[in-house]
């Protein structure tokens, strides 16, 4: 008989099909300027018929990512950009109406997940003033808890943990038996890291994506860090070859090439630098301690600036409700200080 299944059928999805390549893009939390030309044609010299032809293999690129993170390959899983190790780990390690702690607003495809797979999903929400009190966390980790998933930084808030508030929720959570999944999607546009808990400890994964910093969101690479036996019961789930050659010949060319990845880090710590110097001096409250992220509280109307940048500028921003104090503002992705100055340039022209 005919069968659809009510978790998908009574699940709400946005799907953005926008054209935004003629677009500055500050919407998507993207580089937009994206990797060096010269990078990226040195690296094409190396596509060849066979790369193209053949099926992807892991294991080189598997290995140059351990030495990198100080690890082995044990300890790793690749997954079709991070979002798709958020879904395994969600699936195997949470079941039918599991109870799943996480804070919000965060990335949403947690609670789509959560939805998905007919798990419950126990929302934390964040004070007025946009911070997060750990003890709100800890709060909701009941002894029928399965999953507590943390963002570091939160992503679209911008804040993160002290070691001694981690230490905290990690104390709590080994006491009920929960699993801790901590994505770290924005790492490197803030150094502190979670990720010796996944090596070092049991029901502790960290995801991480290649999309962000590493500027390659186009090619969709990410990967799982957990301890050995969990990462298994992850690649379980993963499909055959669900990671493309292209973007682990890219990520390991980023990995071993000198010079690039600091690159990425200093134009980006630059254009942050230029655009908090730039509010501050034009007297706007802002938000938004780490990630490559800001919210911006305007002026005058959010959502009207959030049109006619589109339409007069060609730049690209989101408009967030409800953001505690600042109520609706601007979310605007940070780049390298070129498009920091275009986008400042347009905001004092329009706010006003």
């Amino acid at each position: 008989m005919y069968y659809l299944n009510s978790h998908v059928e009574n699940l709400y999805r946005i799907f953005d099909q926008n054209e935004r390549n003629s677009y500055l893009r500050l919407d998507l939390n993207e580089n937009p300027g994206g990797l060096p030309q010269d990078f990226i044609n040195d690296v094409m010299k190396e596509v060849t018929p066979q790369l193209v032809a053949q099926y992807p293999e892991t294991l080189q690129f598997t290995e140059t990512l351990a030495k990198f993170l100080g690890t082995d390959i044990q300890h790793l899983c690749l997954v079709n950009g991070s979002a798709e190790g958020i879904r395994y780990i969600i699936q195997a390690f949470t079941s039918e109406n599991g109870r799943i702690v996480g804070v919000v607003p965060s990335y949403f495809m947690f609670q789509v997940y959560s939805e998905m797979y007919g798990r419950n999903f126990v929302k934390v929400p964040y004070n007025e003033d946009l911070t997060m009190d750990v003890n709100n966390i800890i709060k909701e980790l009941t002894t029928d808890t399965q999953m507590l998933i943390l963002l570091n930084p939160n992503n679209p808030m911008g804040n993160v943990y002290t070691e001694e508030e981690f230490e905290q929720i990690m104390k709590v959570a080994n006491e009920k038996q929960i699993t801790v999944l901590i994505d770290e999607a924005y790492h490197y546009f803030y150094p502190g890291t979670f990720i010796n808990y996944a090596l070092n400890h049991e029901h502790v994964f960290v995801t991480r994506t290649f999309s962000k910093l590493f500027s390659m969101a186009g090619c969709r690479l990410g990967y799982v860090v957990g301890w050995p036996e969990g990462v298994k019961m992850v690649q379980k789930l993963c499909t055959p070859h669900n990671t493309n050659a292209f973007a682990m010949l890219f990520a390991e060319k980023i990995l071993e090439t000198p010079g690039v990845l600091q690159t990425l880090i200093d134009k980006f710590n630059e254009g942050r630098k230029y655009l908090i110097e730039q509010l501050d001096e034009n007297g706007y409250l802002h938000k938004g301690e780490a990630g490559n992220f800001i919210f911006i509280k305007t002026k005058t109307d959010a959502e009207k600036i959030v049109s006619r940048m589109k339409s007069e500028k060609r730049i690209l921003i989101k408009s967030y409700p409800n953001v505690g104090d600042f109520g609706t503002c601007l979310r605007v992705s940070i780049g390298e200080k070129k498009y920091m100055q275009q986008f400042m340039s347009a905001l004092i022209e329009m706010d006003k």
